[in-house]
This record gives C-alpha cells, sequence and structure tokens, in this order.
C-alpha cells in the first residue's frame, strides 16, 4: 500500500455534525459558510469525485467526548483509515486515557492526538514539564502528534522535539505561514530548523486558507509549499486537504489538484510518497482496515 503509484490519501480532514456538538470556533461573520453540519457522506462524495480512497479525520474541539465519536464513525467506514484524537496531555492519567482510546470501538485507527496549541497564549506551551509528560505517554503508545501551531510557536516545537525523540511529530499546514502577507521569514527558518530534526514530518495542508480566499493563485502558495519539500524532503511531506474549512478558498477537488501542481516537478516515486505513501507509513494505516 505504502507509495502505490496513483493511490491518495486526505491525511487530514475534518467532520461535524452541529446538532451533536456545538464548533464555537466558526461563530465569527467570516467562517459563517462552515457553519453547517459536514458529515461522511459529503465527504464520501468529494473523495469518489477525486479519486482519493483514504483519509485520516483530525478532531476540532478540546472536548473528551469528541475523540470517542471519530473513532466509532471511522469504525464504521472503509475510507477512513485514520483518526488525530484530542486528550488532556496535562491531566495525570493521560496513559490510561490513551490505553482506554485504543480499546473502543474503532481505536484501532487512533493514529495521532493533537491538541490546538495555536490557541494557548504562551509561546512555550509544548515545553511545560506537565506537556512533556503528556508527549511522553503518547509516544509510549504508539502514535504520532499533530501540531497545530502558528509560526512564533515554531520554536518551541523544535525544542519539544529534540526532548521526545521516540515521539514523531507532524507539523499541520506547513505551520500556518503567512501566505496572504507574502513573508516568508522568520517562518521558514524555523520550518527548516523543525525538519532538521529526524522525527519531524509535515502536511501539505491549509495553504489555501492562508492566502487570500478570494484571489490566491497557485503562485502565492509555492515559496511555501517549495520550502517544506526542501526541508522535509517528500518522504516526510503528506497531503491534507483540511475540508471543509478549506471550502472558505477552493473546493475539495481544487485542492487535490493545487496540490498536485505544486508537487508535480517531483518524479512519480515522489509524488506517491507525498499523495500517500508518506501517510500510510507514519500513520501507519495499513494495519488500521
Amino acid at each position: 500500500m505504502t507509495g502505490e503509484p496513483g493511490r491518495v490519501v486526505d491525511a487530514h480532514h475534518h467532520l461535524w455534525d452541529l446538532a451533536v456538538r456545538d464548533q464555537d470556533w466558526i461563530s465569527t461573520p467570516d467562517l459563517a459558510p462552515l457553519r453547517r453540519d459536514f458529515l461522511l457522506d459529503e465527504l464520501r462524495a468529494g473523495t469518489a469525485a477525486a479519486g482519493v480512497s483514504a483519509t485520516v479525520l483530525v478532531q476540532t474541539v478540546t472536548v473528551a467526548e469528541e475523540t470517542p465519536e471519530l473513532l466509532a464513525l471511522a469504525a464504521g467506514s472503509e475510507l477512513v483509515r485514520g483518526v488525530v484524537g484530542w486528550t488532556d496531555l496535562t491531566a495525570p492519567g493521560v496513559a490510561d486515557e490513551l490505553a482506554r482510546l485504543g480499546e473502543l470501538p474503532g481505536g484501532t485507527r487512533l493514529v495521532a492526538i493533537r491538541h490546538q496549541v495555536q490557541g494557548e497564549r504562551d509561546p512555550g506551551w509544548l515545553l511545560r514539564p506537565d506537556v512533556g509528560a503528556g508527549l511522553a505517554a503518547v509516544a509510549a503508545a504508539g502514535l504520532a502528534y499533530d501540531l497545530v501551531v502558528l509560526p512564533h510557536q515554531l520554536p518551541a516545537c523544535v525544542r519539544a522535539a529534540e526532548r521526545h525523540p521516540r515521539l514523531t511529530f507532524v507539523l499541520d499546514h506547513l505551520g500556518k505561514p503567512p501566505i496572504a502577507s507574502g513573508a516568508t521569514e522568520p517562518w521558514a527558518s524555523a520550518v527548516r530548523a523543525l525538519a532538521a530534526l529526524p522525527n519531524t514530518v509535515c502536511k501539505l495542508s491549509g495553504l489555501v486558507t492562508e492566502a487570500d480566499w478570494a484571489r490566491w493563485h497557485v503562485d502565492d502558495l509555492r515559496p511555501y509549499a517549495d520550502t517544506a519539500l526542501e526541508a522535509f524532503g517528500p518522504a516526510r511531506l503528506m497531503y491534507g486537504s483540511d475540508w471543509p474549512v478549506c471550502l472558505l478558498a477552493s473546493s475539495y477537488g481544487q485542492v487535490l489538484d493545487t496540490a498536485r501542481e505544486l508537487i508535480g516537478d517531483l518524479s512519480p516515486h515522489e509524488r506517491a510518497q507525498v499523495l500517500g505513501g508518506t501517510a500510510d507509513r507514519v500513520y501507519r494505516l495499513s494495519g488500521r482496515a
């Protein structure tokens, strides 16, 4: 399965049902298009049209009840092969909670843990001792850790990855570079520092919503994608749609077409890594059918 030519894995998307749980982060007027249900059937339609054969479902809210729900959804789907869930890394019983999640329906599809570090005021949140203990528990459980951070938090990501060499850190959305402004530094230097560590991986995802939603062009994204490709290489870069958030600036199919254009100069094997092989390997999706 790993690196299979033509196979596409969407390594980063979301689903939510507002009747089950509110998504308070989409309450502002600019995010109004997202204030509706996004369910599995709609995702299936998009993936089928785009030729995506497997996906990784990512948490959206820091609520303990969400992860079991996502695992149960994955258990009933051949499409959703992995779940990036949430649990309180600072809780004393985090190791026991990770073990409990793994035994729930769909628990074998738990591939990583994520916390909205981008919302933490402390730029060194990842370096707190209680958080460090939680990260160690994630590593011991055989899971990866997804980093959703802003550029000024990247230096702390580097130090955290240095402290936890047994834990694979997956940088979501290239660390949210300031594409709309056209600036590359200090983001690029921080990304290169993170990529210098062998236990780090990056997602080619979330770029269209860091650009000007109404007027972006693939050339606006290219300097950032090229930096990530140079730093991580195709074997440590994975494609993700960030659906439905991407709909603010693009369609599901256009995001994939844009990613293909951004990696168009790579060899067929390298493109296969970015579009599926890296996600298969890092999240070990092959054994989660």
